[in-house]
């Protein structure tokens, strides 16, 4: 039987994190190892100033206390699968988009990347939401659900189509899957980001802030992930770790009058 490790960044009790079990039950075995509180925009961060601890909250379900995606990841592949691995690695289902350089921030990119760094192929989903007119923000995972269902029983059929230390990153529009225009292969968008830090003063007079959520902007990029999205489609862009700018090597040799090492 296929065997699958999930994390997300919202929480071990994030209904996106159980719509992701109920989608997958049926296709492996499962192994959840989530963060005890919602880690949101932590980014690939590991825990390397106090111990951890696994927390059995089900069969082969933990929460780690006070861990990061990278580290559910990082220490359920090192503790829970004695010399083997997982067939695949899944971050999510995000409650909020990842996609263009929000991914740097995300904690569910940062589970997938962990994944691939480790040797397993990896896939982070995101589910995109809706703000309503009372501010507050909608969504349905069904699309998700099905989405991530299909994409994992297509990995099992043909095998991950990706090569080292490269992962997959979901995103999923706020429309029923009968609205769904399909998938749609995508790079990342440029996103357009502003200052969100609110300023407030506590009763002791003492100032602080809170950093809020900014809204979903980005400039157009062909076949970019905001733009497939927007059109109804689920957007699957490729992603790598390694974020050298290689097309800007030579200038940047020039530019320094030296050569090639």
């Amino acid at each position: 039987m296929k065997e699958i490790l999930i994390t997300n960044d919202d929480g071990y009790e994030s209904d996106g994190l159980r719509a992701l079990i109920e989608a997958l039950a049926p296709l492996a075995h499962l192994t959840i190892v989530a963060p005890a509180n919602e880690k949101s925009a932590c980014g690939h961060s590991l825990t390397i100033t106090k111990p951890l601890r696994f927390v059995s909250v089900g069969d082969d379900f933990y929460k780690l206390d006070d861990g990061s995606p990278a580290d559910c990841v990082y220490l359920g592949l090192c503790s829970l699968y004695d010399d083997r691995k997982p067939d695949l690695v899944i971050s999510g289902i995000n409650r909020g988009a990842n996609m263009g350089e929000d991914m740097t921030y995300s904690g569910t990119v940062a589970g997938a990347m962990e994944g691939v760094l480790q040797g397993v192929p990896s896939i982070a989903v995101s589910q995109v939401m809706t703000k309503t007119d009372s501010g507050v923000f909608s969504y349905d995972l069904a699309l998700a659900q099905k989405t991530i269902f299909t994409l994992t029983r297509l990995i099992f059929e043909r095998g991950f189509p990706l090569g080292a230390r490269q992962f997959l990153n979901v995103n999923v529009p706020n429309i029923a899957p009968s609205q769904c225009q399909g998938w749609q292969l995508t790079r990342a968008s440029n996103r357009v980001f502003g200052n969100m830090a609110q300023r407030h003063t506590n009763p002791r007079g003492e100032e602080y802030f809170w950093l809020g959520s900014q809204p979903l902007s980005f400039t157009h990029t062909e076949n970019g992930d905001f733009e497939a999205i927007s059109n109804g489609f689920v957007s699957i862009t490729p992603a790598h770790c390694d974020l050298t700018a290689h097309h800007a090597i030579t200038d940047v040799r020039s530019w320094l009058n030296i050569d090639a090492c």
